[in-house]
């Protein structure tokens, strides 16, 4: 049987995104409500490592729901990949007698879960899904993807405005290293002309009949959105091979950035992070850990960490279909 949960570790890890602190707040209320000492480790990975622990109390945690970005910080820590530096962090755990741990956080934060969990299984870890990218299997919307592309839809709504008024071709870089769905749905609210993914080989030759039969029925601007992690390459890469055959328009680059990372949580994003927190809790008080907490079809899931990183999407497929449609 497991041993009773006094105290709750609640750390992120990888990027930041905004919900995080509404997943956080939801947390440290259901610890509150379940007599459990909430424990915020800062600075991810490192800061377990390190011992980077502070008790969380309601002021805290006050006015956070709104605010983007993580009250605990983040970080990428190369140190937790070696072994060394996972028993470090299995030697602080056990000094402050922390009974269990909630990770939020991306593929990297499942991984190093995963590989913790398998060295030490006496701590259980319950991880919640926080990354714009989306790209997690077992939950239909991670913590800020949201708000991810809605920030990156605002943003090319205004781009668009000024390619309207030049006869611009735009390459808009969006995040996107290892997945393509902030791309994809972006496109296609916006209704770009092509879109780039990691997930699919970029075709120049294509991509370039699709902007020249633009400019053959005299349309004014050319939207191509381009994830940053594309085979063909970045937004300046693919648009240097696209004018050195075709430069009928006047071309322009926008890389987007971190902008996609910041800003206030949607309405979305606040209400599935904070239902997150909340069955994190849950879940190691009735037993379940090495999962990650998931919404799918609107009710709650838990998938194992290792198949939440392996298993791939299928939005992907239906969202293609539906763009080769639309462009």
């Amino acid at each position: 049987m497991m041993k009773k949960i006094k105290k709750l570790g609640i750390f992120c890890s990888g990027g930041d995104s905004p919900g995080m602190n509404a997943c956080i707040r939801a947390i440290v209320k259901t610890c509150q409500k379940k007599q459990i000492l909430p424990i915020g480790i800062y600075r991810g990975f490192e800061g377990l490592i390190d011992g980077d622990f502070k008790e969380l109390n309601n002021s805290d945690i006050r006015n956070v729901l709104y605010q983007g970005g993580t009250l605990l910080k983040t970080a990428r820590s190369k140190r937790f990949l070696t072994p060394e530096g996972r028993a470090k962090a299995y030697e602080k755990i056990q000094y402050h007698q922390i009974d269990a741990l909630i990770a939020i956080g991306g593929d990297g934060t499942a991984k190093g879960a995963h590989v913790f969990s398998q060295e030490y299984p006496d701590i259980p870890i319950v991880a919640c899904p926080g990354t714009i990218d989306n790209d997690l299997f077992g939950t239909d919307y991670t913590i800020g993807f949201d708000t991810a592309i809605n920030t990156t839809m605002q943003a090319i709504d205004k781009i668009r405005d000024t390619a309207h008024s030049h006869d611009r071709l735009f390459f808009i870089e969006v995040m996107g290293k290892d997945a393509g769905l902030i791309a994809l749905y972006a496109g296609i609210a916006t209704g770009a002309e092509a879109i780039l993914i990691p997930e699919t080989t970029t075709n120049i030759n294509e991509l370039i009949q699709i902007i020249r039969h633009r400019w053959e029925t005299q349309k004014t601007s050319c939207i191509v959105v381009v994830a940053e992690g594309d085979d063909a390459g970045g937004a300046f890469e693919i648009a240097k091979k696209v004018n050195e055959q075709f430069n009928a328009y006047d071309t322009r680059i926008s890389i987007l950035g971190h902008i996609q990372r910041g800003g206030s949580p949607t309405c979305t994003d606040r209400i599935n992070a904070s239902l997150l927190g909340f069955h994190a809790v849950k879940a190691l008080l009735d037993g379940k850990k090495n999962v990650m907490v998931g919404i799918l079809k609107n009710e709650i899931s838990y998938t194992e960490f290792d198949k939440a990183v392996k298993e791939k999407k299928s939005q992907y497929l239906q969202l293609l279909e539906t763009f080769q449609y639309l462009s």
